[in-house]
């Protein structure tokens, strides 16, 4: 319990620290009319107030993710922790802090965007299409799961819970910002944090023993150590919670939102640093919920036995009655309100990258029809394999939003070094992952390290002389 605890204090001090020393290199302008003001539809540009804001932002960057995530990352060990703790400061709120304050320097635009506009029209292109398949399929996943669980809990059809939810989804996507979503997404934030803080008191008073850090706990606890190394694959493994490329398509939504831009470090950083609590959390009650990380692992092995399986007993045993409601939350509402905002942002990034505006319903209606199609097609096919490469997927993202946003502030003429540290680092993560994964090219680990560094090397090189361009610009 130790352990845990200094996390979460380290991770307190991270934002408040951490954070400020952020908020202050980008250089906040209180005086600045936001594009929630000066672009204000009544569709996408709402201005709304920062507790809804930053409840709905917290719910659409977590979702299932700090969740999952957590739980398959405790197979580790508490190394999660560590990744956990500092990813989050050094990463996920760098990250999600500048993806969203970007948005708003830039009226609002869609990552694809902003990222272009620092890296160029070819990686511009790259990334609209990126993020857009990405999108989908988090929306199709996010349909296919929840509606099996539907069909055991009400006895109709997975089939029909699919219509069901894509009808939902087709409504949140299209109908004003503050009319469904700034309504029902508030309660679900606070049902996933009651379900967190919940747990985290039930590992307080009860008799649970959470693993500490020591010599024999932070090395690789996984039952395969040789197959499954900590790194890169812890890394990739917990995203949401550390640092999660899927937030940069989110954080746009809320940047059409806010009024100022002194809310932005409450929004970004702190539903980032609020993610990092919860993942904390899930990882250690993961990790003593079933008497240490080798159980962990023997139960997850068990066949049916998955992350869903993982949340739904742990919230009935530990939490009772209202337990088992959160539970159905987390494994159904949770996944859903991740979908119908993945969709959102797909619209909004088709419509900045063609131009259309959004503002009239039928306008709304040529860009999403198209989406669903295409989506509903795609619950047909078997997402077991195509879903191994989200996560890698995810952190690539992540580090072109960081490289974007270095450049960024260099064309500013400020400090980059707390930028190009993480963006390093996740360039030598997702490197080395796609070249030894078993889903990769499995390469000799060897090999694969020595590359994740020298291409790291390469493009930290590739920005130093970019520095060095725009000085004389």
């Amino acid at each position: 319990m130790i352990s845990l605890l200094i996390c979460v204090v380290i991770l307190v001090v991270g934002y408040f620290v951490y954070g400020t020393y952020v908020e202050k290199q980008f250089g906040i302008d209180t005086n600045r009319k936001t594009p929630a003001i000066t672009k204000q539809d009544g569709v996408d540009f709402v201005p709304l107030k920062l507790g809804k804001i930053f409840l709905i932002q917290f719910l659409n960057i977590a979702g299932l993710g700090p969740i999952f995530g957590a739980i398959s990352g405790a197979l580790w060990g508490p190394v999660a922790f560590l990744w956990i703790t500092f990813g989050c400061i050094f990463g996920g709120i760098v990250h999600d802090y500048f993806s969203g304050m970007l948005s708003i320097r830039h009226g609002g635009q869609s990552i694809p965007e902003i990222v272009g506009k620092y890296l160029g029209n070819g990686v511009k292109h790259f990334m609209r299409i990126f993020a857009v398949v990405l999108l989908v399929l988090v929306g199709v996943v996010f349909v296919k799961g929840p509606a099996s669980i539907l069909q055991e809990l009400t006895g109709v059809s997975a089939a029909t819970m699919v219509i069901v939810i894509f009808l939902y989804y087709i409504l949140a996507t299209m109908i004003p910002i503050d009319k469904l979503i700034g309504k029902i997404y508030p309660l679900f934030g606070l049902c996933l944090l009651l379900m967190a803080f919940g747990l985290f008191g039930a590992l307080l008073f009860q008799d649970y023993t959470i693993p500490e850090f020591s010599i024999s706990t932070l090395r690789n606890l996984h039952s395969n150590p040789h197959t499954f190394p900590v790194f890169p694959l812890v890394f990739v493994t917990i995203a949401c919670g550390a640092i999660s490329g899927f937030h940069a398509t989110q954080s746009p939504l809320m940047a059409r939102c806010i009024s100022n831009e002194a809310d932005g470090k409450k929004v970004f950083a702190g539903a980032m640093f609020t993610e990092g609590i919860i993942a904390l959390i899930w990882a250690a009650v993961s990790m003593s919920f079933f008497g240490g990380v080798s159980q962990l692992g023997e139960a997850m092995a068990q066949d049916g036995h998955n992350a869903a399986w993982v949340v739904n007993i742990i919230c009935n045993t530990m939490l009772g009655k209202l337990g088992g409601i959160l539970a159905v939350f987390g494994v159904v509402a949770a996944p859903i309100t991740s979908g119908d905002t993945a969709f959102r942002s797909a619209r909004l990034t088709i419509a900045d990258s063609f131009n259309i505006n959004q503002s009239k319903l039928l306008k709304r209606l040529l860009v999403t029809i198209p989406l669903f199609v295409i989506a509903i097609i795609l619950t047909k096919v078997d997402f077991a394999i195509i879903w191994r490469y989200f996560g890698w997927s995810n952190q690539v993202m992540a580090t072109i939003v960081l490289w974007a946003s270095a450049v960024y502030m260099k064309k500013q003429g400020k400090k980059t070094w707390f930028i190009i540290f993480p963006a390093a680092f996740m360039t030598t993560v997702v490197v080395t992952y796609i070249l030894v994964a078993p889903e990769g090219f499995k390469v000799n680990y060897t090999i694969s390290y020595s590359v994740g560094i020298l291409v790291s090397l390469l493009v930290t090189i590739w920005f130093l002389y970019t520095k060095k361009l725009l000085r004389t610009t």
